[in-house]
């Protein structure tokens, strides 16, 4: 067992560390330039900008700004002020981990129809957990020559109760989301509609998250040393944005329109604001049947979208319409076939 609290130990732990950060920032400079396709057609305005992304984009952007100025407190050469550096990178690390809570937390709305007793207490979770990300400036840092910016003092108590507590808000994220997709009365037998639950409807999205901030939960208490309590933060915080985020672009690309963030039309999806009809293929068929021509197109709805035989009228042989909960072949009423010349 190495001596943790030894000054080589926590020398070989920061070069980990940097190491460690420098990842962190290679995958997500990937996993942000991969999905910037979808950023540009609201930048470009090729599909409508809702509210509830801004939440998806501070988030995104936050991320990215805190990584890169992590990047340069540990690549710098020249004295700079170490301290205001650090609170840079807080701040924008506490707001990523808090808006990646709140993208988790619109889709559990969504999924549960925007009732009042779920969006209200989530609404005071989050409340509560933006009271603890700005509580104010947790780690001190300064210059120390030959060696660059070095974090001197970090409060644990704080930071552990941070996580702790974004880590049991995910937690319930997580099993309401998983109790309204119905994934309780599914039986163990049926595993293979637990997967469709799981992946399908995003499900791993949540389980991702709350897994990465255990473990930077874990490590804050366990507080090893200076160097290795908030080694699994950063991590956490790429992992829930990375995995929010996502869940806000499956949803949204479920239509060109954009969806609804608040309204549902099935458990597991979201409301959409319109819907229009996919023709997937049409085609006419002349056939000499008592003189008649029929001529057929034939659609398929997108997902999300109502199929068109719920939205089309019902006519009668005759050229009448019919009323909408009228069932033609049960009813008692004798529909005759117009008689063609």
């Amino acid at each position: 067992m190495p001596d943790w609290q030894s000054i080589t130990e926590i020398a070989k732990d920061g070069e980990a560390f940097d190491r460690f950060m420098h990842t962190l920032l290679g995958l997500y400079i990937w996993e942000f330039l991969t999905s910037f396709p979808f950023d540009w057609q609201y930048i470009c305005g090729k599909r409508k900008f809702k509210w509830p992304l801004v939440f998806y984009f501070a988030g995104r952007y936050f991320l990215l700004f805190a990584l890169i100025g992590i990047a340069v407190a540990l690549n710098v050469t020249e004295r700079v002020n170490c301290q205001a550096l650090y609170t840079y990178n807080q701040i924008f690390g506490n707001a990523t981990i808090g808006l990646a809570s709140i993208n988790l937390s619109l889709r559990t709305m969504a999924v549960w129809s925007q009732v009042w007793y779920i969006v209200v207490p989530l609404i005071a979770t989050i409340l509560g957990q933006w009271s603890l990300l700005l509580h104010g400036i947790l780690l001190k840092a300064t210059w120390v020559d030959g060696q660059g910016c070095v974090i001197t003092n970090t409060s644990n108590t704080i930071l552990a109760a941070t996580f702790i507590y974004t880590m049991c808000f995910d937690f319930i994220v997580l099993i309401l989301t998983g109790f309204r997709l119905g994934i309780t009365e599914t039986s163990r037998k049926d595993r293979s509609k637990i997967v469709r639950l799981i992946f399908d409807d995003g499900l791993i999205f949540f389980i991702v998250a709350f897994g990465a901030n255990l473990i930077a939960t874990t490590f804050m208490l366990i507080n090893l040393n200076a160097v290795m309590s908030i080694i699994a933060n950063v991590p956490a915080a790429v992992a829930s944005t990375i995995v929010a985020c996502r869940v806000v672009r499956r949803l949204t690309n479920y239509t060109t329109e954009g969806a609804e963030v608040f309204g549902s039309t099935h458990a597991s999806t979201l409301a959409f604001r319109s819907a229009r009809f996919t023709q997937r293929d049409a085609y006419s068929v002349n056939e000499k049947t008592d003189g008649l021509h029929v001529q057929m197109e034939t659609f398929k709805a997108a997902p999300g979208e109502a199929s068109p035989a719920e939205s089309y009228a019902t006519y009668d042989a005759s050229g009448r319409k019919c009323p909408d909960n009228l069932d033609i072949e049960a009813s008692p009423i004798e529909y005759k076939r117009p008689e063609l010349e």
